[in-house]
């Protein structure tokens, strides 16, 4: 998977976002351990997002793979 990140210093910080997924964003002193936090975060967020789908849907579903261009 591939996103799109926004990072700026501010201050003393790196601040970043992911463009896609609203509510990923995270602050460090370097940049580099910015991109790994929003990485980590990013990943878990999908999978919070694919638990709470999968337990709304309930039983009686179908899964299929939808590719963005």
């Amino acid at each position: 998977m591939q996103s799109t990140t926004h990072t700026k210093r501010s201050g003393e910080w790196w601040v970043g976002w992911i463009e896609e997924v609203s509510g990923v964003n995270c602050q460090e002193r370097t940049r580099e351990a910015l991109r790994q936090s929003l990485a980590e975060t990013l990943s878990e967020a999908l999978d919070f997002n694919r638990c709470e789908a999968l337990a709304a849907a309930g039983d009686d579903y179908q899964e299929e793979k939808v590719v963005i261009t």
